[in-house]
C-alpha cells in the first residue's frame, strides 16, 4: 500500500502540526462509482441519471482520508469543506467491514471509535485494502501514535499520582494525631461525651 494515492494538490486543505508527517492518504475507491453509472446511464434519458452520476462522482472525488503519525483526518464536501480530525491518543477501537461487492473488488470501510465517544466517530468509506489501513492505524495507536510529542508514559503519571496521594495521607494522619489530646487530664470527661454510656 503506497503512502499516498492522492495528488499533493488534493491535500491543500490539510494543515499539519509541527513534526506531523503523512503516513497514508487516499480516498474512496473509484470502483464505487459503478452502481451510480449502472443506475444513471439508463436514467440519463430523463436527465435525472446525469444528476445521479455527477453527484456521486463529485462526492467520491472530493472525499479524502489522511493518516499521519499523530492523527486521522477525513475531508468531505464539494462546495463546502468539512474536515474532521481525531488524535491517535483518543482512538479506542478500529474495525473494518466489507460488503460482498467490496470484498470482491478489495475495498471496504474502516471505522474508528474514540474514548468517551458514542459509536463510530470517523469512517473511511470504500477505501482500498481496508485491512491494511486498519493495521496501519492500529500500529500507530499501539506505538503511542503521538509522533514526536514528549508525553509522559501512563505508568510514570500513575506513579506520580500515587506519590502525591501518599503524601496527602501522611499529612492528614499527622494533623489528626496533632489534634488528639496526649494527656488524660486534657481530655473531656466521659460524662460530657454524648456517645459515652451513662
Amino acid at each position: 500500500m503506497s503512502a499516498t494515492d492522492l495528488d499533493p494538490a488534493a491535500l491543500e486543505w490539510l494543515s499539519l502540526e509541527d513534526g506531523e508527517e503523512i503516513v497514508w492518504a487516499s480516498g474512496p475507491d473509484r470502483r464505487t462509482l459503478v452502481p451510480a453509472f449502472a443506475v444513471g446511464i439508463p436514467l440519463s434519458i430523463v436527465l435525472i441519471g446525469i444528476v445521479i452520476i455527477a453527484s456521486e462522482y463529485l462526492r467520491v472525488t472530493n472525499t479524502h482520508y489522511v493518516v499521519t503519525n499523530q492523527a486521522l483526518y477525513k475531508k468531505t464536501g464539494v462546495f463546502s469543506r468539512d474536515v474532521k480530525r481525531i488524535e491517535h491518543a483518543k482512538v479506542q477501537d478500529i474495525s473494518y467491514s466489507q460488503s460482498a461487492v467490496g470484498n470482491h473488488f478489495g475495498y471496504g470501510t474502516v471505522e474508528v471509535s474514540t474514548a468517551g465517544g458514542s459509536g463510530v466517530e470517523l469512517a473511511f468509506q470504500s477505501v482500498p485494502d481496508p485491512r491494511a489501513v486498519q493495521g496501519r492505524i492500529s500500529d500507530l495507536v499501539d506505538r503511542g501514535g503521538r509522533g514526536s510529542r514528549d508525553e509522559e508514559p501512563v505508568d510514570d503519571i500513575l506513579a506520580e499520582i500515587l506519590t502525591e496521594l501518599r503524601a496527602i495521607r501522611e499529612a492528614v494522619e499527622e494533623s489528626e494525631s496533632n489534634a488528639r489530646p496526649d494527656r488524660p487530664g486534657d481530655a473531656r470527661s466521659n460524662s460530657d461525651d454524648p456517645r459515652s454510656p451513662r
